[in-house]
């Protein structure tokens, strides 16, 4: 099936993934030119994973989780598959972002710095366990086979709203950190002056927030939806049929409809009969 707008489409995507691609670049050179690089060892070395393992994973691996089903050439392939796509880039991403919070914790043990006391940590821990949540409510709510279609049908637009959402939350809580990483960092010159570090990590603050919008743009574009499978209705919380709604649960109904319009038609037709013969009877009666 075509889609409407393709070329729209290709270029937005083509956009999202350079600009995501270019965000992943900032933060390796960021912490490998100007923070002195990676490490294991309780440093800021290892410190420094912490951004580029929240980048690479909660920002632009979480992107692509979010619009995989957008992409037209993988609308032949089953849903199951895309679903497993899609659970599996989530996956990724989350481990990325635990790794990430491991190795600040770490740091801040080796170095008796006080635990989740600003508000970035505040909000980053809390968008965590809830991407952590909404991951394994989805695998039992969508992927295991015997969940009932009116569940999945209810739990649908909470699941999309909900992730947007959270991903969302996690570039905000991203760009806090930056800020809040070269006000702590940059003391000679400090981050007021416009020092070089500071206007390369600020550009990678802007193209974040690039990717943020057009991951958004994408996602909500109702033209760029999924099509519904053929022969299938899909089916709304109150089990009435709906259209539009992405990724819901679509159900075989052709044959179902035929088969029971073929029964009404013969019931139709057996009580006219009846009616035709007990007529000549009800009048001799009378």
């Amino acid at each position: 099936m075509a889609m409407d707008g393709y070329r729209g489409f290709l270029g937005l995507l083509v956009s999202a993934l350079l600009v995501g691609f270019l965000c992943v670049l900032f933060t390796l050179i960021w912490v490998l030119h100007y923070r002195e690089g990676l490490g294991w060892d309780g440093s800021a070395l290892e410190f420094n994973w912490h951004p580029v393992l929240a980048v690479t994973g909660f920002v632009f691996v979480q992107g692509i989780a979010i619009i995989v089903y957008r992409l037209p050439w993988t609308w032949k392939c089953s849903k199951l598959l895309m679903k497993s796509i899609h659970a599996g880039l989530n996956t990724v991403a989350a481990i990325l972002a635990i790794i990430s919070v491991v190795a600040v914790f770490d740091n801040h043990s080796a170095k008796n710095i006080p635990h989740l006391y600003s508000l970035h940590s505040w909000v980053g821990l809390t968008v965590l366990i809830l991407y952590v949540l909404q991951l394994v409510l989805g695998f039992f709510i969508f992927l295991l086979p015997w969940t009932p279609l009116s569940l999945r049908a209810l739990v649908m637009p909470i699941h999309v709203y909900s992730g947007l959402l959270l991903f969302g939350t996690v570039i905000a809580t991203v760009l806090m950190g930056v800020t809040e990483k070269l006000i702590f960092a940059l003391k000679n010159p400090p981050y007021h002056t416009f020092p070089p570090e500071g206007v390369f990590t600020n550009t990678l603050g802007l193209l974040i927030v690039v990717f943020g919008a057009l991951i958004f743009w994408i996602a909500t574009r109702p033209q760029w939806k999924r099509p519904k499978e053929p022969d299938s209705i899909l089916l709304q919380p109150n089990g009435g049929p709906a259209e539009g709604m992405e990724g819901a649960i679509a159900i075989s109904s052709g044959n179902n409809l035929d088969k029971s319009d073929s029964e009404l038609n013969s019931e139709a037709v057996a009580r006219k009969r009846n009616l035709g013969l007990d007529e000549p009877g009800q009048r001799s009666t009378m």
